[in-house]
């Protein structure tokens, strides 16, 4: 059988045709595999500029990788919260910290043990002060022969009568200030000791009267003239008289009058005040001499 008929124009044809599709191929072929290795020169972008008389605004200029690498400089990335920005700000405001206070150490309490001996009550629980001397009872529970009592920390001679009951006399240099005072029951060494019990010291009442003259006699039985600071009324007393059934005269001079309570035997001296007769006569003799005075 013959492949190729050389008569027919056809088959002419295909084979023309064929061998320009085979050089084609070949071209093709030898243009990707050997073509791109040749000698031939490519246009850089240098080149375009400088032919082209028009300069092109969107050249990039090659990179300049210097030679030398310690030109570089390291980053340093701290890690931080951003700044942020004050709302409102008053420029004209200034912060002032807060001053330290230092809040001093307070040790917890120490419960206080209870005391093994009881001091309920005391007779008397209330006394005038600058009176003389006098007994006080403490009653309690728990008392012994061994125990006394105590006034402000002094001691004093006590009298052991039960369990319940002791007595003691109170000097009355303790009682000469008004004022409170601590009574408690204790041993000699501390060791057995009650709760404190409060003796109340008040004031005594004071005579309520001003020394505004004297009416000098024979034989120095003086008259005093006294005035009530509330009534303003005018009283004339002699030595022993007694006046607002409370007081009596026990001496009478120039500078003052003296009174004694006769309840709570305390003495009263009432200077002459001048001043709180003003408005009243005054009655003042003149200063007796010595020869002068009775035999």
């Amino acid at each position: 059988m013959q492949l190729f008929d050389p008569n027919n124009p056809n088959e002419k044809k295909k084979m023309i045709a064929a061998a320009i599709l085979g050089v084609g191929a070949i071209a093709v072929l030898g243009y990707v595999f050997f073509g791109g290795s040749g000698s031939t020169k490519p246009t850089t972008n240098s080149s375009i500029a400088k032919a082209s008389p028009i300069p092109n605004k969107f050249t990039k200029e090659p990179d300049i990788v210097p030679d030398d690498a310690s030109v570089y400089q390291p980053i340093v990335y701290v890690p931080g919260n951003p700044a942020v920005s004050e709302a409102d700000r008053n420029i004209f405001s200034y912060y002032e910290p807060l001053p330290v206070v230092k809040v001093p150490y307070v040790p917890p309490p120490t419960p206080t043990p209870t005391p093994p001996v009881n001091a309920s009550s005391l007779m008397p629980s209330n006394v005038y002060a600058r009176t003389a001397d006098f007994s006080l009872q403490v009653t309690g529970d728990k008392f012994t022969p061994a125990l006394h009592i105590s006034i402000d920390g002094r001691d004093l001679p006590t009298r052991f009568i039960n369990a319940q009951q002791l007595f003691t006399t109170v000097p009355a240099a303790l009682i000469a200030n008004p004022g409170p005072r601590q009574v408690m029951v204790r041993s000699n060494d501390g060791q057995i000791y009650s709760n404190q019990v409060t003796l109340t010291v008040t004031p005594p009442p004071p005579p309520n009267y001003n020394y505004i003259g004297i009416i000098g006699k024979p034989r120095f039985n003086d008259t005093a003239v006294l005035q009530d600071k509330n009534s303003k009324d005018l009283i004339n007393a002699q030595r022993g008289d007694i006046i607002g059934g409370r007081f009596r005269v026990s001496s009478i001079s120039e500078r003052e009058v003296v009174l004694i309570d006769t309840t709570l035997k305390i003495r009263w001296p009432i200077a002459f005040n001048a001043d709180a007769a003003a408005g009243t006569p005054q009655f003042r003799p003149p200063v007796r001499v010595s020869d002068e005075e009775p035999q």
